[in-house]
């Protein structure tokens, strides 16, 4: 089975992304200071899409408000919700990834967390704790700045996508690890997603690349792109329709696809996001 995709969009995007995105990925801190947000996702969960819904600390810098969080996952009801971690801390994520356990969650939500780690030792000890804790599915960022380390080259978005996947691989490797599935968070450079040989334990996926691309003008050529878009989702949240090129949004999401090895998005629709809410 390929994984789950979604690519996060600025709210003018929002009832068009079901087009190509197989699932919804919520940002919480949103859902109390956006009111058309908060709608979207609460119609979302009434028409049965799957949510994950994440803790909000790649945009805050630290996990949104834990009252919030958890009034909000027990609002929605996300089929997945992300707990709370600490950038690039292994121990301290493992805190509070124990902390998260002592609560009851709605029946339909299940709880995964994010390795952190300021090294790769770090990072690998943090992944066994958590597995450890009973957390079955782990996510791994896409920013820590170790990955450079861990793959040295000469552009810093190319190493640090290598980075990633040769850490990845090393945790797909480990044999107290065999049981556990993985969600990828974000991405340097989008074509990193097919350098993982469709291993079936890579469950869901989510980013803006293609979408931040498009808003700055690029378009994905044939094997993607060799750098990061500058934009980010707190510079082009608020943009307007009409000054968003659509059909470049749905060019760079359908060539996503296309070099990564992922079925066209038109085909995702339905019975495939039924398979995964009875298989993660």
């Amino acid at each position: 089975m390929q994984p789950i995709i979604s690519h996060e969009v600025p709210r003018c995007l929002l009832t068009a992304s079901p087009e190509f995105n197989d699932y919804d990925y919520c940002l919480p801190h949103l859902l109390d200071i956006d009111e058309e947000y908060k709608q979207y996702f609460i119609d979302a969960r009434d028409k049965g899409r799957y949510i994950i819904m994440d803790n909000s600390l790649h945009e805050l810098g630290k996990a949104y408000n834990h009252s919030r969080l958890l009034h909000w996952v027990r609002e929605l009801q996300p089929n997945e919700f992300i707990v709370p971690d600490v950038w690039m801390e292994g121990h301290q994520t493992a805190a509070q990834a124990k902390y998260w356990k002592q609560y009851e969650y709605p029946e339909n939500t299940k709880i995964t967390a994010v390795i952190q780690g300021k090294d790769k030792n770090d990072a690998y000890l943090c992944a066994n704790l958590l597995a450890n804790l009973g957390y079955d599915k782990l996510c791994v960022s896409y920013g820590a700045t170790w990955y450079n380390d861990f793959f040295p080259h000469s552009n810093k978005d190319m190493g640090k996508a290598l980075g990633r996947v040769r850490f990845v691989q090393g945790l797909l490797k480990l044999d107290n690890l065999k049981d556990i599935k993985f969600h990828l968070l974000g991405c340097s450079i989008p074509q990193e997603f097919g350098w993982y040989n469709n291993d079936p334990r890579i469950v869901s996926i989510d980013t803006s690349n293609p979408v931040m691309a498009a808003l700055e003008g690029i378009e994905y050529s044939n094997h993607g792109l060799n750098n990061k878009p500058k934009a980010n989702m707190n510079d082009y949240f608020d943009i307007a329709w009409e000054d968003v090129k659509y059909g470049s949004v749905l060019h760079n999401v359908n060539k996503f696809r296309k070099i990564n090895g992922f079925r066209p998005y038109p085909e995702h629709t339905g019975s495939f996001v039924n398979l995964v809410k009875n298989g993660i």
